[in-house]
């Protein structure tokens, strides 16, 4: 039976998921995760090695995040309230590098991404608050952390509120330009 409609983004790699729900006067059901039908439909077959969960008040940006050792592969959701979620190609060889795209992930929408390992991440809580809740190939690893500055114009992400109404963390402030930032072979 199949559990998720899986779509192929502009991005190499990136997948879009969208799991069937079951819902009635009650509410709704869904697997948010089965390893076996995740592999089957989306070809995936890394194994999941942490589960993160985040709460962010309305504007917070986080990202873009990647680690460039120990990279980790991401599958992503919102639990409560609604993100706008970007994702950066960081693999030289790739023949999307340097491009980006952008989902709006929600509770109500019950959409997931996988952002595979080698690609730059972050998200915007459009909503009065959101949790995002995400799973990791690969362990956290603050050694091997980096981050590409969230305004970068070479890349261009359209952030759908002015910067003015951000909030950012001390680090994400300070992130590096793409020009210079450790990327991926």
């Amino acid at each position: 039976m199949l559990t998720m409609n899986v779509t192929q983004t502009s991005l190499t790699g990136v997948l879009l998921i969208e799991p069937k729900v079951f819902g009635d006067e009650r509410g709704f059901f869904f697997e948010s995760f089965n390893a076996r039908a995740f592999r089957e439909a989306t070809g995936v077959t890394r194994d999941f090695v942490q589960d993160n969960h985040s709460h962010s008040r309305h504007g917070v940006l986080r990202g873009l995040h990647y680690q460039i050792e120990q990279a980790q592969g991401k599958l992503v959701r919102t639990a409560t309230g609604e993100v706008f979620d970007a994702v950066v190609d960081l693999r030289r060889s790739s023949p999307t590098f340097g491009r980006w795209e952008g989902f709006v992930l929600s509770a109500q929408n019950k959409r997931m991404l996988w952002v595979p390992p080698g690609f730059g991440h972050g998200y915007l809580v459009l909503s009065e608050s959101a949790d995002f809740l995400y799973k990791t190939t690969d362990y956290y690893a603050p050694q091997h952390e980096r981050c590409v500055i969230w305004n970068d114009p070479t890349i261009g992400v359209q952030w759908p509120l002015p910067g003015d109404e951000l909030i950012l963390s001390a680090k994400d402030r300070v992130g590096i330009p793409f020009a210079d930032a450790e990327v991926f072979p």
